[in-house]
Formats: structure tokens, sequence, C-alpha cells
């Protein structure tokens, strides 16, 4: 079972909102110790809201189960000292720091590695360590737009659009634990650790493949058609008596196969939509007229007939439909995680293993300091060097994390 193949493994985890936590989450589920390191105050995803939980925001829960809490001063020496020692018990390291920033604290891969050649360092950034943008900070909003890949989104004329759930911070996520994998892979045969340098830029093209490839071979920039496929159709969204309903007719038994279902059979030897190709530059023409017949029905009327006909269509959801989707329910895809004081929470679940996996027990997203003290007593310290730590604030053990619900601040 992929929920514990990374058991035996220690992460230490310098990453804050979106695209490192992603990754430590997923060894996280996967069996890694997962020691998430944060300022004193807690890391800047705590207070973006809204969506709370508790006092800390519903990202923060979303993307830190399973982990450790551990809250440590990296602006003194002392707290660099931790650092260090936290690191020589780990087989992993995640940061997303600005380039520089960790080298800075002595705490780069060189500078660790050095001395720790078994460790597999993994630096995640906005464009990566080198070239001309590496000093620039950035999020998933603004390499969505520095990639190409919100010229993608949207119809054509309407204002810019982003995929509002942070595809990119996730994406960037994936990639780093598959570099990781084939890292371990590479030890595990004889090797040593080594550094990744991983990248939201480099994510966001990768999502694009498909379509950026096409770019490269004909040089014709892509349209935007909201919900239509570039490459295919008809591979859009129609509208219905009382929603709108997500059709896949391209292939050509299938388009045959809609024409006769809407009984719109002379559209099936209409010379503009005789080929997927010939649909796409017609497209206009063939939405008017399968349109006009989609309207009719309601979406659930739609969906039995289409599905009757092996013509692939899903309703276009919302979240409400979602959280009762009788696939969702069958894969165990809405883990609930027990908290302490806050009852259950829900959210997605590991997707990259058996609907049983999800059924395990997952420990909720660790408090502010939380595990600070136990994590220091398992790297050596004894209780008067904690004490001592803490009255110098140099670690923060065990408090709630900072009240941000009612004003939504860090």
């Amino acid at each position: 079972m992929l929920r514990n193949a990374l058991e035996g493994l220690t992460v230490i985890d310098f990453t804050q909102i979106g695209a490192g936590p992603t990754s430590t989450m997923l060894m996280a589920d996967m069996g890694a110790r997962v020691i998430k390191v944060e300022p004193l105050e807690g890391e800047l995803g705590r207070g973006l809201g809204p969506g709370w939980i508790g006092d800390d925001s519903a990202l923060f829960h979303a993307f830190n189960r399973n982990k450790l809490g551990v809250s440590l001063n990296l602006k003194t020496p002392e707290g660099i000292a931790v650092a260090r020692r936290l690191i020589a018990g780990a087989d992993i390291v995640v940061e997303s720091m600005r380039p520089g920033v960790m080298e800075r604290l002595g705490l780069g891969h060189e500078q660790v590695c050095r001395d720790h050649p078994a460790l597999i360092y993994c630096s995640i950034s906005a464009y990566g360590q080198t070239g001309p943008y590496a000093d620039r900070a950035g999020v998933d909003g603004i390499v969505q737009a520095d990639s190409g890949f919100m010229s993608l989104i949207g119809i054509e004329g309407s204002e810019p659009c982003k995929v509002q759930a942070p595809v990119v911070d996730v994406m960037t996520g994936y990639v780093a634990v598959v570099g990781i994998l084939a890292r371990l892979a590479q030890r595990n045969r004889g090797g040593q650790g080594g550094h990744l340098d991983v990248n939201l830029l480099n994510a966001a093209l990768a999502l694009q493949q498909s379509s950026l490839t096409s770019y490269l071979a004909d040089g014709e920039l892509p349209v935007r058609a909201g919900s239509a496929a570039p490459y295919s159709a008809p591979n859009q969204a129609f509208q219905t008596a009382d929603g709108w309903i997500m059709v896949a007719a391209y292939m050509p038994d299938r388009w045959r196969r809609l024409c006769e279902t809407l009984g719109l059979p002379a559209l099936i030897d209409d010379p503009r939509f005789a080929t997927s190709p010939l649909r796409v530059s017609n497209r206009e023409a063939m939405v008017e007229a399968l349109t006009r017949v989609f309207v009719t029905r309601t979406t659930d009327a739609w969906l039995e007939v289409l599905q009757a006909a092996d013509i692939l269509c899903a309703r276009v959801a919302t979240y409400a439909d979602v959280v009762g989707h009788p696939q969702v329910a069958a894969n165990c895809m809405l883990a609930e995680v027990r908290h302490g004081t806050l009852g259950t929470i829900r959210m997605p679940g590991f997707p990259i293993s058996s609907a049983a996996s999800n059924s395990q027990a997952m420990r909720p997203a660790p408090a502010c300091g939380q595990d600070t003290a136990a994590v220091l007593r398992e790297a050596g310290y004894g209780e008067s060097e904690i004490a001592t730590l803490r009255e110098q604030r140099v670690i923060r053990c065990g408090e709630a994390a900072p009240a941000t619900q009612g004003q939504g601040t860090p």
C-alpha cells in the first residue's frame, strides 16, 4: 500500500503556501516523517482566506496534513543551529525560499550536502535557481500569467482569466515528488543524494504540453474558446434547460450517434461537419445547431439519453454536486481528518492509491509549534536546552496558532 511506501524516511519542510507544502504532504501521505518548520508567527499560508477552519485558513489545512509542526526562528544563530541538527537526521530537505536565502542562512544545498552527501535537497521557486529571472518572486497566479497559461483560459474578447484552483502550485508539488523519488531510486542503487531545482514556470509549461507543442508546430496562437477543446469538436459544454452538460463526441462513430440521438441526422453528411478538424473550423455553426436541441431538455434527461448511446458526457458540476458524487464516495476521495478541538475536517484525500487507503486515519495539519519540543527531544536536546531556546524566542512550543479568522491577516 502506497500509504506506507516512504516509512522510515524523514523530510525537513522549509516551505509555505502551496507548491512546497503539496510536495511534502504527498510524502507524508505515503508514510514519510515530515517535520514542517515555520517561523514563530506561523507560515504565510495560515492567514490566507476567506475559507477558515478554526483560526487557520482552509488552504493551510488542505496542504499540511500528516506533518509534525516545529516553530523556529531562523533569524538567530541558535535557530540555524537547531535547523542544521534537524537536517543532519533527515533524508530529504524541501525549501521554497527565494533563491539565495537558504545560502545566506548557511542552510543552502552545497553547505549542508557537504556534510551529508546522501541528503536529497529540493529547492522550489517561481522561476528556477539560475537565469535572468531567478531572483524574482512569484506565486501561482503570476506564473499562470507569465507562462502563457492564462492566454488559454476564458472566452475570446473577455478579460484575462485564471484557473481559480492553484493548479500550477499543485502541479509543481507533484513534479517535486517525482524528482525526489527518482533521486531516492538513484541513491538506493548506490548513488548519493543531490540537488533538485523545481520551479513553477517549468511546471506551468508542462501543463501546456499539447497546446504549446501545437504553437511550436504551426505558429498559430491559441484562441480562447471557453469550455471548448481547441483540437476537437464537439468537445465542450452545452446549455440545457436547467444548466450545462459537457459532451465529447468528436470521434466519427460518436459524432454520428450524437446527431441521431439529437434528431439531427442531416448534420452527419453536412460537409462543414464531416470531420473533427472541419467541426473545429465551423464550431460556431455546429454549436448553434446542437444548442437549439440541448436547451429543450434538462441536464439529467440528456445524461440518461446520451449515456445510453455511449456518448461521453458529464454534468458541469458545482462543488455541491461533487461532494455528493457517487464515484467520489466510492473512491473515498473526500477524506475525513480528525482534529482534537475542531472535530472532523473534510478534504480531498490521497489520489494515487486504492480507495481503502483513504479510509486510514490522517493527522490534521499541526498548530504552530505543536511538535517543537517532541522533535527537539528526538534530536537530542535536553529539557533545559529546550526551555532556554524557548525563553530566547528561538523556538515556539505547543501554543495554539495565532488568531486570523476575523481579519484574514497572516
